[in-house]
């Protein structure tokens, strides 16, 4: 179970529809002075929505290196007392969700891996596209790897084990060494005892931005991060850039030329509606692509509803450019997690109703206009048709604040196989009858792209083009790319069911 970027859950509300999980969030910062332990706290709090399994900060006070990390949501994993024996006047910390490497305590984050020079800990947001041969690598160099952490099957421990072996002069040295070495998305913060370093993809598929303190700087994956700990926006990280922060400021260079893909898929659900990319603020971009999609799917209607919380931006948009009112016809329930106690068969069959409830008076008898940011499995969308019909809604209209998702991703995204994406198999139409809708719209790739005042030319569509920026090894895409007959069928016997 996911949550949304105002801490809220996804809106995927049945368990068996998962939708896409959000990549991790990464949080840096140096700030002799202050409470960077408590800072970094904040800046991972600001980022929980991008995830939920695990959580860990490493501080440094100029002669060791301490990480606490676990299990759990941030607020679950750190006390007071946890944090004030993190001192130091740098930190780096991390909350994930797995996308390579299962997801146990021992693939938590920060990795942390001793050096030459002292010792690195380093953070990671995206996903490596050529782990096998990285990780031959770090066998050849160090026929016992990963002794810091034996048994982690993720790529930062492979990264950070690449960094750690390099036979340069300095950390610095040695981390840009290895950065031409990699290939796939990946926005990276590390330390060192004395020294903060960031790093991202030359492709900058995911999100990276520097901030200032008074006292210091931070880095971080969205500027709401930055906001929490009031630093003041500086830039993004440039893609192929490498920075190194220390107490002569901070300094930056290109480590490969930039090919900017970034990930279009940030801006209609994964990022914050607070946060601002490549100039850009999120909320204002779905609110674009909501008037987009009402001109591009108009219909007589009397309520625009969102889905709440992501499809509400869409929804407000719609609303605005078709003149149609727009109301809160769905009520959340805020605390609604994951629960341990089994349901019996009749509380399962309310399923949707425990965290989703319509408001009848508002529905009754009305054509809805629903907003919701994406379909995957469809599930989730069947069950909310259904659930406003029985509320007396006259018609309902489905409107999809993005193109059917028809591929999954290898940058850090964890969208469901192929096989289990509706849209792989159906068409908009059989889509349509399967979830019971009088009518369903999905904004187009262009109107997409248009909203987001970014060149197509500078972004990833491959969720909704299957079109890949960066190549994929088959050993990678066999399980997600293959489109199973049977799978089709199925999907094609609940459209006539």
């Amino acid at each position: 179970m996911s949550r949304r970027p105002d801490g809220l859950l996804n809106h995927n509300v049945l368990e068996d529809d998962k939708g896409p999980q959000d990549a991790c969030g990464v949080f840096g910062v140096w700030a002799p002075g202050e409470e960077v332990a408590k800072l970094a706290f904040y800046g991972l709090y600001a980022l929980q929505h991008r995830g939920q399994e695990s959580a860990g900060i490493a501080t440094s006070d100029g002669e060791r290196i301490l990480i606490y990390k676990d299990m759990g949501l941030v607020s679950q994993v750190f006390t007071e007392s946890d944090l004030a024996v993190l001192k130091g006047s740098l930190a780096i910390g991390h909350c994930r969700y797995s996308t390579t490497g299962s997801s146990t305590w021992v693939n938590a984050q920060p990795t942390l891996r001793p050096t030459k020079y002292g010792t690195i800990a380093l953070a990671h947001n995206g996903n490596l596209t050529n782990t096998g041969e990285l990780a031959e690598l770090v066998s050849k160099l160090d026929p016992t790897p990963a002794r810091n952490g034996r048994g982690a099957t993720t790529d930062t421990e492979i990264m950070t084990a690449l960094i750690a072996l390099q036979n340069e002069k300095n950390v610095e040295a040695s981390a840009l060494a290895v950065l031409p070495l990699l290939e796939g998305a990946f926005s990276l913060i590390f330390m060192d005892e004395h020294t903060l370093y960031a790093a991202r993809d030359r492709h900058g598929v995911r999100p990276l931005v520097i901030g200032k303190l008074e006292t210091g700087w931070v880095v971080a994956s969205e500027t709401a991060a930055l906001d929490i700990v009031g630093a003041a926006f500086v830039r993004e990280v440039e893609p192929g850039e490498f920075i190194a922060i220390d107490q002569d400021g901070l300094r930056a260079h290109p480590w490969a030329p930039a090919e900017p893909k970034g990930c279009l898929f940030e801006y209609v659900y994964l990022a914050r509606p607070d946060t601002t990319i490549a100039g850009q603020g999120i909320h204002a971009t779905r609110v674009k692509i909501g008037q987009q999609l009402a001109k591009e799917f108009p219909v007589d209607a009397d309520l625009v509803i969102p889905v709440p919380e992501s499809g509400t931006p869409a929804a407000i948009g719609y609303a605005k450019e078709s003149g149609i009112p727009y109301g809160l016809g769905l009520v959340k329930n805020s605390y609604v997690g994951r629960t341990f106690i089994q349901p019996s068969q009749t509380i399962r069959q309310l399923g949707i109703r425990l965290k989703l409830n319509p408001l009848r008076e508002i529905i009754e008898g009305k054509r809805i206009v629903v907003v919701d940011d994406s379909i995957v499995r469809g599930n989730t969308q069947r069950a909310i048709v259904r659930m406003l019909r029985e509320a007396g809604a006259a018609e309902i209209h489905v409107r999809i604040s993005s193109p059917p998702v028809k591929w999954p991703c290898f940058y850090g995204i964890d969208f469901a196989t192929r096989a289990e994406l509706i849209a792989s198999g159906l068409g908009v139409e059989e889509i349509r009858r399967s979830i019971g809708a009088d009518s369903l719209g999905y904004v187009s790739i262009e109107g997409l792209v248009q909203a987001t005042s970014v060149p197509d030319s500078k972004l990833c569509t491959a969720c909704f083009t299957g079109v890949y920026p960066i190549a994929i090894p088959t050993d990678l895409s066999e399980g997600k790319m293959r489109l199973e007959i049977t799978e089709v069928t199925k999907a094609s016997e609940q459209v006539s069911g």
